[in-house]
């Protein structure tokens, strides 16, 4: 497997685990079978031009959307299963992370990845238990002829996302326990986002500490005390196309979409602020 750390601003990154070899049919587990079964019939539902079932993708897709970059990020990450930890500690699977060391010096990455995988445990079980408890609630609306029971798949789904993000998690932490990535810093990643960062320096009356700018949720960047937007669609694509990961696409202009709206709540948030303070 190949995890790549792709900074979209100066605080946030996108977690993207690209499996190289991809499992035969009769070596994958329930939980995949069911979910490329559930992906075929979800990709019908799309093709309807009209009906219940079109309706049921758009306002689906519409709320997939809005599931936090960080969740996609850990679903791509493959559950830890006995025999896959039982591999990767033999070292048969071999695991690289690749990132772009202008951005995220070598000794972060792993602590960066650690991180992202981590962080956000805590949210993930609190919301697996509600969705738990909200799957009974819902039961009765089966009652209901013709149209499925949609809350009830929601909720059990959104079960399902929350607990493939918390095994990506685990997954990841037992890797950085155990010393099993092997760092790859990425000339093709550097050659993306050095021009950014050179454009975002010229912007600053002062030239940034690069080699120490750590895009982490938490972090204060030095280029500048706000958030600031690394990556626009544009740039992206360009990432992609860098990489010859087409299925990385979706990921990634999702990821900058929720990243740039965030930034730009923010912004309004905070020009609101001297206002209201002056009005009381």
């Amino acid at each position: 497997m190949r995890f790549f750390l792709l900074p979209i601003s100066t605080r946030r990154t996108l977690l993207y685990c690209q499996r190289i070899q991809v499992l035969p049919k009769e070596k994958q587990s329930v939980v995949d079978k069911a979910t490329i079964r559930a992906a075929k019939l979800w990709s019908g539902w799309e093709k309807q031009e009209s009906g219940w079932q079109k309706k049921v993708v758009v306002y689906g897709n519409y709320l997939l959307r809005r599931i936090h970059f960080e969740e996609w990020g850990l679903k791509s990450v493959p559950p830890l299963s006995t025999k896959r930890r039982e591999e990767e500690i033999l070292g048969k699977d071999k695991h690289h992370l690749i990132y772009p060391e202008d951005i995220i010096p070598t000794k972060h990455a792993v602590n960066v990845l650690r991180a992202l995988g981590t962080d956000r445990e805590p949210l993930h079980r609190s919301r697996l238990i509600w969705c738990l408890i909200g799957m009974p609630i819902s039961a009765p609306f089966a009652l209901v002829p013709v149209i499925p029971n949609l809350p009830f798949f929601y909720l059990m789904y959104r079960a399902w996302s929350h607990w493939r993000a918390l095994a990506g998690g685990k997954h990841i932490r037992f890797l950085c326990d155990n010393n099993l990535l092997s760092l790859s810093p990425s000339p093709v990643l550097n050659s993306i986002y050095t021009p950014i960062l050179s454009r975002l320096a010229a912007s600053k009356d002062s030239t940034p500490d690069i080699g120490e700018l750590k895009p982490l949720p938490d972090n204060k960047s030095k280029v500048s005390d706000e958030e600031t937007l690394l990556l626009s669609q544009e740039n992206g694509r360009q990432l992609v196309k860098a990489l010859e990961i087409p299925e990385l696409e979706v990921e990634l202009e999702r990821a900058i979409w929720q990243v740039e709206d965030a930034i730009h709540k923010e912004k309004e948030e905070n020009s609101k602020s001297p206002d209201t303070t002056k009005t009381k």
